[in-house]
């Protein structure tokens, strides 16, 4: 009961006014680290707000609100507050999980820049079905890896049971 309640307010906290600042400015933090990046290994990248462009040929990709990996991040969040843990066990998933999904994403938004400069039609292809995929199975792999870690065996091989 409580996984539904939790994803659906997620996604109305993504869409609340005051928080769109927050989610924008982290949206062109990705953007400018990703031309950065880009740049450090001899790519032409140049980050204007959340537009990540190559100056050299003219493409161009914006990085919209639910490319920046926030609605994952609030699927794994809504999966790990719902599952009976300690918050502690809680706390630990959802940083590891975010960071991951985050660094994911990341490379994501790097492999696409690159796609869509080499073919248009891949590009469209891989944002839409290979990457989407990539991320519901990733996401559902660090909840299922968080799980079977809290229920691993401790010490004289005594299981732990989550409450």
């Amino acid at each position: 009961m409580l996984f539904p309640i939790f994803l659906a307010v997620g996604f109305c906290a993504l869409l609340i006014p005051f928080l769109h600042p927050a989610i924008t400015a982290f949206t062109r933090g990705l953007v400018e680290v990703s031309a950065m990046v880009i740049r450090l290994f001899g790519g032409h990248a140049a980050a204007q707000q959340v537009i990540l462009r190559n100056p050299s040929n003219g493409f161009a990709m914006e990085v919209l609100d639910g490319c920046n990996g926030d609605d994952v991040v609030v699927l794994l969040w809504a999966a790990i507050l719902a599952y009976p843990a300690s918050w502690l066990q809680k706390g630990k998933g959802l940083l590891a999980g975010t960071a991951t999904i985050y660094v994911i994403n990341f490379l994501r938004i790097i492999s696409l820049f690159y796609l869509g400069q080499y073919d248009v039609r891949w590009f469209e292809f891989a944002h839409l079905y290979v990457w989407e995929s990539v991320f519901v199975l990733l996401t559902l792999t660090i909840f299922w890896m968080w799980v079977r870690r809290m229920a691993a065996p401790r010490g004289r091989g005594d299981p732990v049971v989550p409450r």
